[in-house]
């Protein structure tokens, strides 16, 4: 039976190629919570307040639906973003994308979800590259992004990034 993951994006630079390329990059040091995904696993794209550089104005947010689409593979030369190497991949099919920097706000729904058991410290749990989720936590970020969802082809140019050169 497939299952549900948070996958936890922090760089804007990584949302833009996971996105346009449908494809999720895991740094070096988390082949075990790489290869816990599995084909046909669902995906919520989650991105962090700190993606887009602006923490005090962003929010974290669920901006996407997804499913895993080929088992995770080591890279023959490393993905980077910033600093960090990203050494494994998989393919992902994208189903639904919200409006750019827009998305379902998760801090909202922590009281609600199961995967933090206490609310106060619940950012501790999201300094990963994914979180897996219980069937009802899934169940309920589902039905809360369904309404923010737009067809991948329809939304996914606004999340091509280019970044300033020069």
């Amino acid at each position: 039976m497939p299952s549900s993951h948070l996958l936890i994006i922090g760089d804007r630079a990584a949302l833009s190629w996971v996105v346009t390329e449908q494809r999720m990059a895991f740094p070096a040091g988390r082949s075990k919570a790489a290869r816990a995904l599995e084909e046909g696993d669902e995906i919520f794209l989650y991105t962090t307040r700190g993606c887009f550089r602006n923490p005090t104005r962003d929010l974290g947010r669920v901006v996407g639906r997804a499913s895993v689409a080929g088992p995770v593979r080591v890279l023959e030369e490393p993905m980077v973003f910033g600093e960090r190497s990203f050494t494994e991949s998989c393919r992902l099919e994208v189903s639904g994308l919200a409006r750019f920097r827009e998305g379902l706000v998760l801090r909202d729904l922590v009281p609600r979800l199961s995967v933090f058991p206490d609310p106060a410290t619940w950012s501790v749990r999201m300094r990963r590259a994914s979180l897996p989720l219980p069937p009802g936590d899934a169940e309920l970020l589902r039905t809360e992004l369904e309404s923010l969802l737009s067809p991948y082809e329809e939304a996914v140019e606004s999340y091509r990034w280019e970044p300033v050169t020069g």
